[in-house]
C-alpha cells in the first residue's frame, strides 16, 4: 500500500481538494500542517493511484510538495483503528407528542453495534472505503446534526433531496428518521454504487441516481413536477459545487443545509442562496469547517457547535 500526498498552500486549499475529489473521487486524506499548509493525501497501489502530472495539475500553483511513502504491512489493521464509530445526539427540545427522535450512531462494517436496551439508537453501518462521507469528517457530523435539528423543530416530514451524497450516509439518515421520498443524487458512478449498496445493507428507502448539477436539472428543483410539502435539500459540497446549486434552482426547497465550506465561506454561498429567498436560520462550526440551514422565514441568532477537528478520508 502506498500513501501519496499533496502538501498545498492554505489559501488555495479549497480549489485544490475540490481538483483533488475530482481524480480520487473515493476521498482523500486531510492533515492539518499549520496556519499556512495542508496535505492531503490518498491511498493505494501504484496503478490506483493518480499520476504525477495530474497532482500537478491539480494543485497548480499552490503545490508545495508532493511525496510518497510505502506503508507498513500491518496498515490495514491501523486503518480500521482510525475509523471508530461516530455518535450523533438528537436535541434535548423536540415536537410535543412525538416520539423522541433517536440518536444516530455510524460505524464501520467491523465495529460491532451499540447495546441499545431503551431503543433509542439508528445505527447506520458505513463502509469507510467506498465513497466520502462516514461521519467522521466534521461537515458530515455537522450536516447530520442540523439534519436532527430540523427533524426535531419541524418534523421529518416532506421530500429530502441530498445532492451529492457520495457514500448515502446523510440521505439513510434522512430515511430513516422518516423523510419520504428521499433522492439522493452523485455526479460519480462509484459513489452512485456505494450509496445504493450502504442503502440496501441498513435497509433504508430511497432512490439513488447519478447526476451532474453543472449540466442536468435538479430533481423537484427544476420547474417540474415536485413532491408536496416542498422539499428539504442537503448538500455537503464544497463552495463552487454550492454556488452552481443556487445557479441551477428553479424553485427553492423549504429548508437547506449546506456544508462543505470553510468558515471564510459561508457567507458568500449564502448570499447566493438569498436570490431564491432562503436566509441563514443557524450555522454550526468544528474547526475550520461549517454548515448553514437556511430556510425563507430568517430567525434571528445563529447557533454554534465547535468540536475537535478531525481529519477523516
Amino acid at each position: 500500500m502506498i500513501r501519496l500526498a499533496v502538501r498545498v498552500r492554505r489559501a488555495q486549499a479549497e480549489l485544490v481538494l475540490a481538483e483533488l475529489l475530482e481524480l480520487a473521487p473515493e476521498g482523500v486524506e486531510e492533515v492539518d500542517l499549520g496556519p499556512q499548509e495542508i496535505e492531503y493525501a490518498v491511498y493505494g497501489s501504484p496503478g490506483e493511484l493518480p499520476g504525477l502530472p495530474d497532482l500537478k495539475a491539480a494543485a497548480g500553483g499552490a503545490l508545495v510538495e508532493i511525496s510518497t511513502s510505502e506503508l507498513p504491512e500491518d496498515w490495514p489493521e491501523r486503518w480500521k483503528r482510525f475509523h471508530r464509530p461516530v455518535l450523533i445526539e438528537a436535541p434535548a427540545t423536540q415536537l410535543t407528542g412525538e416520539h423522541r427522535l433517536p440518536d444516530i450512531r455510524v460505524r464501520p462494517p467491523w465495529e460491532p453495534a451499540a447495546h441499545d436496551a431503551q431503543q433509542r439508537l439508528q445505527e447506520i453501518v458505513i463502509d469507510p472505503g467506498q465513497a466520502f462521507g462516514t461521519g467522521a469528517h466534521a461537515t458530515t457530523r455537522l450536516c447530520l446534526e442540523l439534519l436532527l435539528e430540523l427533524a426535531a423543530s419541524e418534523g421529518p416530514d416532506g421530500a429530502l433531496l441530498d445532492v451529492g451524497t457520495g457514500s448515502g450516509l446523510l440521505a439513510i439518515a434522512a430515511s430513516r428518521l422518516g423523510f419520504m421520498p428521499v433522492l439522493a443524487v452523485d455526479n460519480e458512478r462509484e459513489s452512485v454504487d456505494a450509496a445504493r449498496e450502504n442503502a440496501a445493507l441498513n435497509g433504508a428507502e430511497l432512490e439513488v441516481r447519478r447526476l451532474d448539477l453543472r449540466s442536468q436539472p435538479l430533481p423537484w428543483l427544476d420547474g417540474g413536477p415536485h413532491p408536496s410539502p416542498p422539499v428539504i435539500v442537503v448538500a455537503n459540497l464544497l463552495r463552487p459545487l454550492l454556488l452552481e446549486l443556487a445557479r441551477g434552482m428553479a424553485h427553492p426547497p423549504s429548508h437547506l443545509i449546506a456544508g462543505g465550506l470553510l468558515n471564510d465561506e459561508v457567507d458568500d454561498v449564502i448570499n447566493a442562496f438569498a436570490a431564491h429567498g432562503l436566509r441563514e436560520r443557524t450555522r454550526r462550526q468544528s474547526g475550520e469547517w461549517a454548515v448553514a440551514w437556511l430556510s425563507p422565514r430568517a430567525q434571528a441568532g445563529s447557533g454554534t457547535s465547535v468540536a475537535a477537528r478531525t481529519i477523516a478520508r
